[in-house]
């Protein structure tokens, strides 16, 4: 009899040991995805053909007709409403069941339709009818007077072509630059996909980063929810302009070299019914889970079931429809952690390897996520999936054949609540190298991981962001050049050198919440009744940094040189961070990228002259420097002076020597190795 070949161990366990107690788990996991690829695909079609959901429903025009489909299980009747039929059911607008199937169409001569008609669903079901917005509508409008959302045929006469066919994003390392459309712009107002690409994206082209991730793309009825109460998922916000202004932004990044992510929300939904999925057809979990875990308990959204086919079906649908449709290079997918925890990680430790298979993880969205990556990157291989996801759960960024879930990055989410517990709760004097660098470079083997001091969380009311951590209410009195006091002159020199260590130990990408670069000194508070509906805190005040007379624009021209520092090391993000000294006694920290060296000095009193380094032979340029005075410091050394190493007999096998720096206090520099040709 021939023995069965014993399946091969899955590399995630063969690189991790701390991981064989759980590898039947592991690969329980593994298999489930593969599982559920053959049960949609049968193997007969790429699961790219499989999420083509969006292209059968929803509104779409063909030679001679409208076709409009609609999964609605529970439905008993639909009719379409809207501006052509004054709002009102009749038969002529009627739908109708298909054949041996769950879903509902309706077709209609092409002249029944036109560009910019509004339109809904009125759903009857057993015992009652509504109102209802296509879950697959492509186009939603509010009206200014009324506020009330409807759908709206979307088709100009001349749709946006793009005239940047094809791109892959170049991002070795990934930097990107956080945005949200609407509070872009000085005004105080909601800012345009236009206005974006005419006042935004060249700053983001001068300032040096090669991806933008959009916020609030997806239509969510309350501004102010910063788009993570979405009710239509395949509509781009019309609050910002349409379809095609926002096809005409990507297409100009592109153009520029510059990678274009989207901000996906997949982990919950907006409660409301009218506008959203919450009760489409009279069955409140047509596509959420029943039961206690219907809700959120604490986002007060609606929670997917990740187990249904036809919930798989529109998610994975979705994710290629913003890929192809609008051609964007990625996602970075929201609420990951909420995901993957039954709990939705609320009040859960992660203090070791077992709470990550003790039976509390929702296999069901282990496996969606799996299924999006995978067919993410079928569809765009070079496409950019970062998940937000704050547990640690192994293999999350891991690719899938090693026993991973796919995604290229995760979110290094520990480094900015590390910044914000350190600048509380420390005092200057007390800050440790060595529990900077640790907690900068302590992460999984094989993950990559983008790297950030803080996002638009850290900018929203309720928290500060970094700059207005050190220096406060000093900001509005002591930002002009020459009135800087002692407490200015601090969150300057610290703001710099923070951005400098986060960014230069990164092992995958760099993230910077738009304005923060240059220190914006505002929170980010949206309109609302508390604030009279007022856009004063939900704007981006890009006239500080243009001010050459205050000091904000010294750390927006530090920030663009420090990644002109980091791109010209090829690869840098895979070059070993090596660790050549700390002393926490002098709070003093050194290591190298390739070529390039460096120190920080985070002592806020003591300088020190000749402070010696064991590196390789040569001479060694400064190439960056925070205390330069271009930047806003003192200038206390001389960035012209080329630093030899100096000859010792005992390091001499080794091809090293010792290179002796003036590092002035509260300050750090980065020096380039010459190369001897």
């Amino acid at each position: 009899m021939k023995k069965t070949a014993k399946p091969q161990r899955l590399k995630i366990v063969k690189d991790d040991p701390w991981l064989e107690p759980f590898e039947e788990a592991i690969q329980g996991r593994h298999n489930r995805v593969l599982e559920k690829k053959y049960e949609l695909t049968r193997d007969k079609m790429p699961l790219a053909d499989f999420a083509d959901g969006h292209l059968y429903f929803g509104l779409h025009r063909t030679a001679r007709q409208w076709v409009l489909r609609e999964w609605a299980p529970n439905a008993t009747a639909i009719y379409l409403i809207g501006d052509f039929n004054n709002w009102t059911e009749s038969e002529e607008y009627a739908f109708q069941r298909v054949k041996g199937t769950n879903n509902w169409e309706i077709k209609l001569p092409a002249k029944a339709l036109k560009h910019g008609d509004l339109y809904k669903m009125k759903v009857h079901w057993n015992g009652g009818c509504g109102e209802r917005i296509p879950a697959w509508a492509n186009r939603v409008v509010q009206d200014d007077a009324t506020k009330i959302f409807s759908a709206q045929v979307w088709s100009p006469e001349k749709p946006y072509e793009f005239k940047k066919k094809s791109f892959k994003p170049d991002v070795n390392p990934l930097l990107i630059y956080e945005c949200h459309i609407g509070m872009g712009q000085n005004a105080e107002k909601v800012g345009t996909y236009n206005e974006f690409r005419e006042n935004v994206l060249p700053r983001v082209i001068e300032d040096g980063y090669n991806c933008i991730q959009l916020m609030a793309i997806q239509e969510h009825p309350y501004y102010g929810s910063f788009g993570y109460h979405v009710s239509s998922f395949f509509a781009p916000s019309s609050r910002f302009g349409t379809p095609d202004e926002l096809k005409q932004l990507i297409d100009e990044a592109h153009q520029n070299g510059i990678a274009v992510i989207m901000d996906l929300v997949q982990s919950h939904a907006v409660k409301n019914e009218i506008e959203g999925l919450g009760n489409l057809a009279g069955d409140p979990n047509q596509y959420f889970y029943p039961g206690d875990r219907h809700e959120h308990p604490a986002w007060d959204s609606l929670c997917f079931d990740y187990g249904k086919n036809e919930v798989i079906h529109f998610l994975l649908s979705n994710c290629k429809y913003w890929l192809t449709e609008f051609n964007f290079d990625g996602f970075r997918f929201d609420g990951v952690t909420s995901m993957l925890y039954y709990s939705h990680g609320l009040g859960e430790a992660f203090g070791g390897y077992g709470d990550y298979y003790n039976g509390a993880q929702d296999d069901n969205a282990i496996t969606y996520l799996t299924l999006a990556n995978l067919l993410i990157h079928e569809v765009k291989p070079k496409a950019i999936t970062i998940a937000e996801e704050v547990s640690g759960m192994p293999g999350l960024a891991m690719p899938f054949k090693y026993g991973g879930m796919d995604f290229n990055y995760r979110l290094a989410m520990n480094v900015p609540d590390y910044w914000i517990k350190t600048i509380k709760e420390q005092a200057d004097e007390n800050w440790k190298p060595s529990s900077i660098f640790w907690e900068l470079t302590n992460r999984r083997a094989g993950e990559m991981n983008v790297s950030y001091c803080e996002s638009h969380d850290q900018a929203l009311v309720g928290d500060k962001t970094i700059i207005f951590r050190l220096i406060d209410a000093d900001m509005y009195w002591h930002f002009k050049k020459g009135d800087e006091n002692e407490m200015a002159r601090r969150g300057i020199a610290l703001h710099k050198m923070i951005r400098l260590v986060t960014a230069s130990t990164i092992n995958g990408g760099y993230l910077n919440f738009m304005g923060n670069e240059f220190g914006h000194p505002e929170w980010i508070d949206f309109p609302r009744e508390g604030n009279g509906w007022s856009y004063k805190y939900a704007r981006r005040q890009w006239n500080l940094v243009d001010n050459k007379e205050l000091c904000y624009h010294w750390l927006g021209d530090f920030d663009k040189e420090m990644l002109e520092v980091i791109k010209s090391e090829k690869n840098f993000q895979k070059t070993p961070v090596v660790e050549i000294w700390h002393n926490d006694g002098d709070q003093i920290l050194a290591y190298t990228r390739g070529d390039l060296l460096f120190v920080f000095n985070f002592s806020p009193t003591r300088s020190y002259t000749d402070y010696g380094f064991m590196l390789p032979e040569g001479s060694y340029d400064v190439v960056l420097n925070t205390d330069a005075k271009k930047f806003g410091g003192n200038g206390f050394a001389d960035d012209s002076v080329e630093h030899l190493t100096n000859f010792d007999p005992l390091l001499k096998k080794d091809g090293k020597g010792w290179l002796k720096l003036y590092i002035p206090a509260r300050s750090a520099v980065v020096l380039r190795k010459r190369i001897n040709r």
